[in-house]
């Protein structure tokens, strides 16, 4: 019933549906009471009465104020996002064509988005293959197929949600999904119909239509007569109206006329139902307000947006007008109908307005009409009809007010997007919206802007910035900083919120370029936008694109760019601009000369650089050093010394003390802000340096020693300055006044220096002590050593009070400025306080994240140290204020209960502190158990910047502290503290007379006791507690090879040693041992590079045994403090002393052993390579150990060598006497010990032999199988044993030596007869050992002859008799078969001149046999391709014959043979006519008998007889053209024949035989053709046999060309595979493998479905050789076919490996199929036969076995078991065969068994 009523909805259905969609609207009129006042009567109308309210609403037209109210009771709601569903049916139009995506626009303003794949199935195949096969055949791009304004009918596929929550709207037009509701039933002519060019024919296209078992045909000709396309793409999108409907509905024919098209309109002849219905149809409906009836029975609804402005007044009830159906869904069986004139032409396009317009802020709209639930109208000041959403009539997390809407008599608004299927802009009230400063288009920004956006990715060519979430923008890698950023990771991360400045944008292209070069951002001067404001004269900055020779190209804004000429680019000669410019430089840029018209810009940086500007002459400075003065922030460094205005630098590292300061006061200031207490430090030239270090400006303030030149300076003088350059050897101290000194790496620290830049960074503030004076060079060093320079009383403290000054200074100036939130409420915190907060999360690491409303948009954490107990998510707490970090706004708190309760301490009072958190100038502590936090520095002193790990201030490090105020003001009433660091617990008793822990000195002698002793170190413990470590080359001075140096030592004794290095990781000295210790000595360290200059290649070094990993010993030595690692690995061992493979046997660690240095590398690491055998380099007759890389059949062993050498074994060289499978000894990584014979050449490896007459010459050894080194000591007759190398069609080729090899033909290589080389190959196998006797020898071609038979070497054949094969005929035998073989050859050939002989004609090659009536073919041939048309003699003769290879010759294709001899392998110069061959006899007798004519007359008697002759020789040849079986031997014989029997292929082919045989290829080309148009179009096959001879015919005479163009007409008149398989198979037996190949490839794409093709080209893979690539066809094949033939494919292809590829690889695969389909006896007796002719028997047992155990029907049990029998009685023993039957009898047994239970 429900499909009955769903085909026929009519009646009371109709009704209901009709009722339900009238409720949204009586709803509706409920929910707008806002407006009117509605009796209960009004909301209790009978279905009779729906329309009344509606012709009501409309009668109450009065003004627009009263409209506004009634719209609200009389509208329909638009189409929401909400109400769609998966499988609603819209129309739409196309907004944008991507690569991959189609933007549509929907009915209400809607997106949707159409992906590649959702086309059409056709389009969707074609894109997969190319991706698949990379596929030549053309793809046409989204942009062809689909155009902006195009109406399409389409599909809701899917709607996904993204992150944010937002829905997007998965479109479909694939004619399946659009037309699902339609059957081949329902196709009536008339209909309008979408689909996609399924593919494109000759006449005409293809339409896929989405309905199974119907074709659609649209003509070409209707195509090329359509206005809008003339060439259809497959894929593309039509509309077409179906003309005419043929074959029950199996064909159809399209038509896409726009004229027809648009008067089609829906009827209800055509049979439409509610699942049926399409968007697009025109429908003629009937108007009942806004409810329509159309097709007599279905109804819709139309919305306010799809009526006309204009004629919706005009509408009167029960009027028939035309109507668009906008939308179905099939669900609700609601229909949205449309009444607007531009949708009343399905299959056309729609009208796209400009989008000038979008983002235009409007003011002062008035509302026209407001709509529940939907939205309203406005009208714009210039009268234009607008629409806006009700979700845009508010903000996106405030509640909808309509009262608030209502109450405003004009509103601002801003247009969004304009929607083309209701061609009305859409806009926005939202006042985020109206007043963001850009919107969705590029348009709206212009270069030169400021932008702020979020980073949303760094890639290698730039960064991503989201400037709005319409607009995208990028930032070049050149531009992301001033300077070229290596790593722009470190700087920014993903989210992150940054201001650029716009460089370019292409509003076209949607691309926006960016900058964020804080010089091109901070700018003053006027930017050059176009060339216009390029004027002469005017500087601006830009950045540079190109240097070049003839100058530097500078670039501006947009497309403003210039050059600027070598003699502009200084002041100064620039030889090279490459040396002093970059690319992305900013530069300040001075116009020279400026052509607007041609774009031409001319600069100059002399110009500018020069001062070469006009200007007022400024007041001269007062250059002061320490005189207090104020200055104005410009640029990056650049100041404004107040009031003169003199520009002036200040670094950023002048900017304060603290170095971790400088970097936030530089962030603070901005470009204007006034810096005061700024102190003048030194000017060079004309610039001057100023500085805001408090420290040197209370220096210079209080009179200090200043020296102003070099003479003030003296010995013992303290200066305070800064860290101006750092090197390896020390760091260069700047002072006031501009003098430079070096502090040497000695004189930084008290403590080890062993990295100066780990101890001062540039710009930190030190007081320096001048140590020298160098008079000369006006050079001066300094100490800064803390012992030596006294910090000041109170200095430490001054300075923490500066410093956090500081840190409050910039911080409320940042926040003053109302940057952002973030910083406002980072200044408000304070260290100690205690806020609300709740818990956020809980990390893995222990650590706590908060939520705080006072700190909202900070990060609180609270450590793991700080954060005890369980904590859950949302805890309320009150944590205690620890830190802020400005950088990375971070806040750090603290929840121990021991901070909380704060108590009053007092001035003068100690405690015992503890360290909660620390950076690097200033320390959160805590005082004791008072709970009172305070702030302290890091360091006391100003050159303390180093410290161990032990004395770095970490959290949780116990300090000692003394209060000296209980309250500062300046610390905002923390205390004021000093500190020293705790004492450790528990203390070294150390020597007062000794210098302390760490301080030992470069060459200091020191005492200790042992402590510890180690093969290759001793551990010393000093006087002071430290340790240090004594290296075993740094005991004695002269060492024994052989002796341990350590052991002399003993634990426990006193030592003296001398200090010679220092390791920072485990502070552990370096000490040396050697007993001729002077105090006074003068020990200097010496760098790495000059100790390995001291070792040449060849030296002998004493050296220690470290390490011995497996056959690599490892050698160290310690050279002057520095410990190198020696490596002896292979490439440097060369060891031949016995026991070489286990050197762990003969080396000891701590073993002191005599090398010779091989290689010195000094690159890092820096080691020796040293040899142990006093041999540094390979030469000729070395004995070498080496190492097994790789076992070749072919070269024998791959040896890895010393010296980083490589050498070759071949197989003749490895033992003295051969064996039969000589690389089974050995194995990979194998030691072996080899003599090296010689080296080819400079890059060739060595060749080797590990003979043992060679490697152990002393030792007398049996040499059964002598080194041949040349053909001179081979004589013939002799027997030598060789490896077989390989076997071809020439014979068998031994290797004998390293570079001789000899050939043993076939007739030498085995007494029996072979008829392919290939199964000589099977049974002897490459490396195969065999005995030989040399025949002969060439030494010009170095060629020898070996034989193989048992007569010449005495040994078996080596091939055994089980194998059955015939003997080759020698001696008398051979010659009489040769006799007679000519005898009946010389016979042969005197019949086919008298042209007698009956042949017997074969074809060969098709599918169906040609002689299929006269000959049939036994099952088991193999079918054979291409016309094959050959003459044998008589059966009875060949049968008699054996056949006899004497040489194997390469396979060549069968052709048609002739008689005459004539081949189709013969050269056409060869050929000669049969005629004249027949006709040379005839012709000299012809002469002969004239001449006996002449002389004598012929008698009465004798012409009588002639006569009785002439006529029987007239009645034999009648006779004969009676004979069907006898060839015609003339053209006219073969004309009377054809007109009998015109469709046989076989008499085409034999009259192209006929004319083959007498060259005349022209003629055989021409009975071709006749034969093609004269044989019946009903016999394809006879038809197809002509095509193949005619392609073989090609294939031999013809080119290229003209092979493909008869190949292109065969497949356009045949069934294409058969055409290609032919072709296929003439290919491969022509050895054209490239063109069989890729005829293949093509075969597979087109003919995917046909196994035949799959199992073709398997075979031809196969039998080339490629087995890897015929199982990845496999594989494709499997995919491209149906399931159900797997099975049977996998088992061929396994038939064909047996047959052509792996035995073993065919039997894994059988295996695995019979394995999951038990069942398939089929198969089993397929893979019992394959294995009993390529298995062993103990294989074929087991199978036997395995199939006799199956649990199928007994009567093919029995039918193996007879197999089973056989087998075992031809190939198995008496006990085989019982065993057989004794399984037999049991199973008959058990069944029985089975049966009686």
């Amino acid at each position: 019933m429900a499909s009955t009523e769903e085909d026929f909805p009519r009646g009371g259905k109709t009704k209901q549906t009709t009722e339900s969609k009238a409720e949204p609207v009586r709803r509706h009129t409920e929910v707008d009471n806002l407006f009117e006042t509605h009796t209960s009567e009004e909301s209790k109308k009978r279905k009779g009465q729906k329309g009344d309210a509606l012709k009501k609403a409309k009668r109450q037209r009065t003004s627009k104020e009263e409209a506004l109210k009634l719209n609200t009771t009389t509208s329909i709601d638009i189409l929401q996002l909400k109400s769609l569903k998966v499988g609603t049916l819209l129309l739409g139009c196309v907004k944008e064509v991507a690569d991959l995506e189609v933007t549509i626009n929907l009915p209400s303003g809607l997106l949707g988005y159409l992906n590649i794949s959702n086309i059409s199935d056709s389009y969707t195949k074609i894109l997969s293959d190319h991706l698949d096969s990379a596929s030549s055949e053309e793809i046409f791009s989204l942009a062809s197929l689909f155009s902006p304004g195009m109406l399409v009918r389409c599909v809701v596929a899917r709607l996904d949600t993204a992150k944010g929550g937002s829905v997007s709207i998965q479109l479909s037009i694939n004619p399946k999904e659009v037309n699902k509701g339609l059957s081949t039933g329902s196709l009536k002519a008339g209909l309008i119909l979408s689909g996609c060019v399924e593919s494109i024919e000759d006449h005409g296209y293809l339409v896929d239509l989405g309905i199974k078992g119907t074709k659609a045909f649209l003509p070409k000709q209707a195509v090329y007569y359509s206005s809008k396309r003339e060439n259809l793409k497959v894929g593309q999108y039509v509309t077409s109206l179906l003309e005419e409907v043929k074959n029950d509905e199996r064909v159809v024919r399209l038509s896409i006329s726009p004229t027809a098209v648009a008067q089609a309109v829906a009827d209800t002849a055509h049979g439409w139902t509610l699942t049926s219905l399409l968007p697009g149809l025109l429908v003629k409906v009937t108007l009942h307000g806004l409810i329509l009836e159309f097709l007599s029975s279905f109804t819709g609804l139309v919305d306010f947006m799809h009526l006309e402005p204009e004629q919706a007044s005009t509408f009167n009830e029960g009027d028939n007008v035309k109507a668009c159906v906008l939308y179905v869904e099939p669900s609700t069986r609601l229909v949205g109908l449309s009444l607007r004139s531009h949708l009343l032409q399905p299959g056309g396009d729609v009208d796209l307005v400009a989008t000038e317009r979008i983002g235009e802020v409007a003011h002062g709209c008035k509302m026209t009409a407001l709509h529940h639930l939907s939205g309203a109208m406005l009208e714009l000041p210039d009268q234009t009809v607008v629409f806006v959403h009700r979700n845009h009539m508010k903000e996106p997390m405030e509640a909808f007010n309509l009262n608030r809407v209502m109450a405003k008599p004009e509103h601002t608004c801003r247009i969004m997007d304009f929607s083309p299927m209701e061609q009305v802009h859409l806009v926005s009230l939202r006042q985020s919206i109206v007043d963001a400063p850009f919107f969705r288009r590029y348009h709206d920004i212009q270069p030169g802007q400021i932008v702020q956006g979020t980073v949303t990715s760094l890639q290698n060519h730039g960064m991503m910035v989201k400037v709005t979430d319409y607009i995208r923008g990028l930032v070049p890698r050149t531009h992301l900083s001033d300077i070229i950023l290596k790593n722009p990771e470190k700087q920014y991360a993903v989210g992150m919120i940054i201001k650029c400045r716009v460089l370019s944008v292409d509003p076209r292209a949607k691309k926006l370029t960016l900058t964020r070069k804080r010089a091109l951002i901070d700018s003053s001067l006027p930017p050059f936008l176009t060339y216009e404001d390029a004027r002469r004269g005017h500087v601006s900055h830009g950045f540079i694109v190109c240097v070049k020779d003839f100058g530097c190209i500078v670039c501006f804004y947009g497309k403003v760019k210039g050059l600027v000429p070598p003699n502009e680019l200084s002041t100064e000669p620039v030889i090279v601009p490459e040396n002093v410019f970059y690319v992305g430089q900013v530069v300040k840029a001075k116009v020279l000369n400026c052509d607007v018209k041609k774009e031409k810009l001319l600069l100059s940086f002399k110009a500018v650089a020069g001062g070469d500007t006009e200007g007022p002459p400024k007041p001269k400075f007062d250059f002061e050093v320490g005189k207090v003065r104020k200055c104005k922030f410009l640029t990056g460094l650049e100041v404004s010394i107040l009031p003169e205005e003199t520009t002036a630098l200040l670094p950023m590292m002048h900017l304060s003390d603290h170095v971790s300061n400088c970097l936030l006061l530089w962030e603070g200031l901005q470009e204007g802000d006034i810096i005061s207490n700024i102190v003048c430090l030194s000017k060079k030239k004309q610039t001057i340096t100023l500085t805001k270090k408090p420290t040197l400006k209370s220096f210079l303030e209080e009179g200090g020693v200043v020296a102003k030149e070099f003479s003030d300076i003296s010995v013992g003088v303290q200066l305070i300055g800064w860290v101006n350059n750092i090197m390896p050897y020390g760091v260069f101290v700047e002072f006031p006044y501009g003098l430079v000194g070096l502090a040497p790496k000695a004189a930084m620290s008290d403590k080890f220096v062993g990295d100066t830049a780990a101890h001062f960074q540039l710009g930190h503030t030190v007081v320096a002590k001048v140590t020298n004076l160098d008079e000369e060079k006006h050079r001066f060093l300094v100490s800064l050593k803390v012992s030596e320079v006294p910090s000041p009383e109170r200095d430490g403290q001054a300075r923490l009070i500066r410093g956090l000054q500081e840190r409050k200074a910039v911080m409320e100036m940042m926040a003053s400025r109302g940057d952002s939130d973030l910083l406002k409420q980072l200044s408000a915190v304070t260290i100690g306080q205690r806020m609300k907060m709740s818990v956020d999360e809980v990390r893995e690491d222990g650590s706590v994240t908060f939520k705080s409303d006072e700190l909202s948009a900070a990060t609180v954490l609270a450590t793991k140290d700080h954060a005890p107990g369980k904590l859950a998510t949302g805890q309320e707490c009150m944590p205690v204020i620890l830190h802020v970090d400005l950088v990375t706004s971070e806040v750090y708190v603290s929840l121990l209960a021991k901070l909380t309760g704060k108590r009053k301490v007092e001035a003068g009072s100690t405690h015992t502190a503890t360290v909660h958190h620390a950076d690097r100038d200033f320390a959160v502590i805590s005082l004791g158990d008072t709970a009172q936090l305070t702030v302290i520095q890091t360091t006391n002193h100003l050159n303390e910047t180093f410290r161990f790990d032990a004395e770095k201030l970490t959290a949780g490090k116990t300090l000692t502290i003394t209060v000296t105020k209980s309250s500062c003001e300046e610390l905002e009433g923390l205390p004021l503290v000093s500190w020293e660091l705790a004492p450790p617990i528990s203390k070294r008793l150390i020597s007062n007379s000794k210098r302390s822990k760490g301080m030992y000195r470069y060459g200091d002698v020191v005492k200790g006791k042992v402590k510890t002793v180690k093969p290759t170190c001793v551990l010393v413990t000093l006087e002071d507690g430290s340790t240090g470590c004594v290296h075993v080359s740094e005991i004695q001075e002269v060492v024994c090879v052989g002796t341990f140096p350590t052991s002399l030592l003993k634990i426990g004794s006193e030592v003296t040693a001398r200090v010679i290095g220092g390791r920072e990781g485990n502070n552990n000295l370096s000490l040396s041992g050697h007993r001729n210790l002077k105090e006074d000595a003068d020990v200097k360290p010496v760098k790495t590079k000059e100790k390995l200059k001291r070792y040449q290649v060849g030296d002998d070094v004493i050296c220690f045994v470290s390490k011995v990993n497996g056959v690599i010993p490892q050698m160290s030595l310690i050279l002057y403090g520095s410990v190198f690692t020696l490596i002896g690995s292979l490439k440097s061992l060369i060891c031949i002393i016995q026991g070489a493979k286990h050197p762990e046997k003969l080396f000891k660690l701590g073993q002191a052993v005599s090398a010779k240095v091989v290689t010195v590398s000094s690159s890092k690491p820096s080691r020796l390579s040293l040899s142990l055998n006093g041999v540094h380099k390979l030469e000729k007759g070395h004995v070498i150990m080496g190492l097994v890389q790789k076992l070749d059949p072919n070269l024998g062993l791959l040896v890895k060598l010393p010296f980083s050498a490589m050498g070759t074994v071949a197989m003749e060289d490895l033992a003295d006497k051969y064996k039969p499978k000589p690389l089974e000894r050995y194995s990979k990584d194998q030691l072996v010990r080899s003599v090296a014979h010689f080296k080819p050449g400079s890059k060739s490896n060595w060749q080797l032999s590990l003979r043992s007459s060679r490697t152990n010459p002393e030792k007398a050894s049996v040499v059964k199988d002598p080194e041949i080194v040349s053909l001179d000591d081979l004589s013939e007759g002799q027997i030598v044993r060789g490896y077989v190398r390989t076997v071809n069609a020439q014979g068998v080729f031994v290797s004998l030596s390293r570079s001789i090899k000899g050939r043993a033909q076939f007739q030498k290589a085995t007494k029996y007869f072979l008829a392919s080389h290939q199964d000589y190959a099977k049974k002897v196998p490459q490396s195969t050992l065999l005995t030989t006797k040399i025949l002969s020898i060439d030494k010009e071609s170095g060629l020898v002859d070996l034989s193989l038979l048992q007569e010449d070497t005495g040994k078996p054949d080596v091939l055994p008799e089980s194998l059955g094969l015939h003997l080759r005929l020698t001696g008398e035998a051979k010659e009489k078969r040769d006799a007679t073989k000519k005898r009946k050859r010389t016979e042969s050939e005197s019949k086919q001149n008298r042209g007698r002989t009956d042949h017997c004609i074969t074809w060969i090659g098709t599918a169906e046999n040609v002689s299929k009536k006269k000959t049939k073919k036994g099952k088991g041939e193999d079918s054979d391709s291409g016309v094959e048309v050959y003459f044998r003699e008589e059966e009875e003769e060949n049968k008699c014959e054996p056949a006899e290879v004497e040489k194997p010759v390469p396979v060549q294709p069968a052709r048609l043979q002739v008689t005459g001899g004539f081949s189709w392998d013969a050269a056409l110069s060869a050929l000669k006519p049969a005629s004249a061959a027949l006709g040379g006899e005839d012709s000299s007798d012809g002469e002969d008998g004239e001449v006996n004519t002449k002389a004598q007359k012929k008698s009465h008697h004798v012409q009588e007889i002639e006569k009785r002759e002439a006529e029987k020789a007239l009645t034999k040849l009648e006779t004969e053209l009676m004979d069907p079986g006898l060839r015609p031997q003339t053209a006219a014989s073969f004309e009377r024949l054809l007109l009998g029997s015109p469709d046989s292929s076989l008499l085409w082919l034999q009259f192209m035989a006929f004319h083959l045989q007498a060259t005349q290829i022209e003629q055989a080309r021409a009975v071709a053709e006749r034969a093609l148009k004269t044989i019946s179009f009903r016999e394809e096959q006879e038809k197809l046999n002509v095509w193949v001879a005619l392609l073989n015919l090609e294939n031999l005479y013809g080119t290229e060309e003209s092979l493909q163009k008869v190949f292109e007409r065969a497949v356009q008149y045949c069934e294409p595979m058969p055409v290609y398989q032919q072709l296929a198979d003439i290919y491969a037996k022509c050895q054209k493998t490239k063109e069989a190949e890729g005829l293949y490839k093509t075969m597979v794409k087109r003919f995917r479905q046909e196994k035949a093709v799959w199992l073709s080209y398997g075979t031809f893979l196969l039998q080339q050789g490629q087995s890897d690539a015929a199982s990845a066809l496999l594989q494709r094949a499997i995919k491209s076919l149906p399931n159900k033939d797997n099975v049977d494919l996998i088992a061929k292809f396994a038939q064909l490996e047996f047959r052509y590829g792996d035995v073993e690889r065919g039997k894994a695969m059988l295996d695995r199929i019979l394995t999951s389909y038990p069942k398939r006896t089929d198969l089993w007796s397929v893979f019992i036969d394959l294995m009993v002719k390529h298995g062993s028997q103990k294989e074929v047992r087991a199978v036997f076995d395995r199939v006799i155990h199956l649990s199928v029907a007994v009567k093919r049990i029995k039918f193996f078991f007879k197999r089973y029998l056989e087998y075992e009685k031809k190939s198995g023993t008496p006990e085989s065969i019982q065993a057989v039957k004794d399984k037999a009898l049991e199973y008959v047994e058990s069944k029985g068994t089975e049966a009686a239970r």
